[in-house]
């Protein structure tokens, strides 16, 4: 490591220590939350982005592409919930327009009606399910993407950790070895008075 990048190193560390509150409030609080909860995915995409922009600005390529990640995560969610309440309502408006059909089937007697309505009206219903069945897929795909992208940063952390500790013992060995040759110096200069 050079020593340009000593202040860097420190700010990162020093980014992880400060987010250890929003981490906690994550582990106690939002998990408990819907995973589709409007709260939760504001918290999520707001660390999310905090991340991505903190690891860019600190060089730190593993905590922005994991903010990234979860903030594109949490706008997914919010789009398959978005999804989800369009399909339901499009399930009320269909089983409302399947029962004025109804009625009005009832009303003028001609069953033919009756039928093409509840076509229609189920229709628009698997229709509706489909585009929900499409969009949770592609959370799914996204989400099996970013654990496995996390997997692969874990394994990275732990071995940008093992050097970490290995540079840090062979600076300990030369801080040693300079102090036993500053003591050796200064027992030969008084061994010369």
């Amino acid at each position: 490591m050079a020593i340009s990048d000593i202040p860097r190193a420190l700010l990162r560390v020093q980014y992880r220590l400060a987010r250890t509150p929003l981490q906690f409030v994550e582990d106690r609080f939002v998990s408990r939350l819907d995973e589709e909860a409007p709260a939760r995915l504001v918290y999520e995409r707001s660390v999310g982005v905090l991340d991505a922009v903190a690891g860019r600005a600190l060089g730190d390529a593993d905590v922005a592409r994991r903010g990234a990640a979860v903030a594109q995560r949490s706008a997914a969610l919010g789009r398959a919930a978005q999804l989800d309440a369009e399909a339901k309502a499009e399930s009320r408006q269909a089983a409302e327009e399947v029962t004025r059909a109804r009625d009005d089937a009832a009303d003028d007697r001609a069953t033919e009606n009756k039928k093409h309505a509840d076509a229609a009206a189920q229709r628009k219903v698997e229709a509706a399910q489909t585009r929900k069945k499409a969009a949770e897929k592609g959370i799914d795909a996204v989400e099996d993407a970013k654990l496995a992208a996390a997997d692969r940063q874990r394994d990275e952390a732990a071995s940008a950790r093992a050097s970490a500790r290995s540079t840090r013992a062979r600076a300990d060995q030369v801080e040693d070895l300079a102090d036993a040759e500053k003591q050796k110096r200064q027992r030969a200069r008084a061994s010369k008075s």
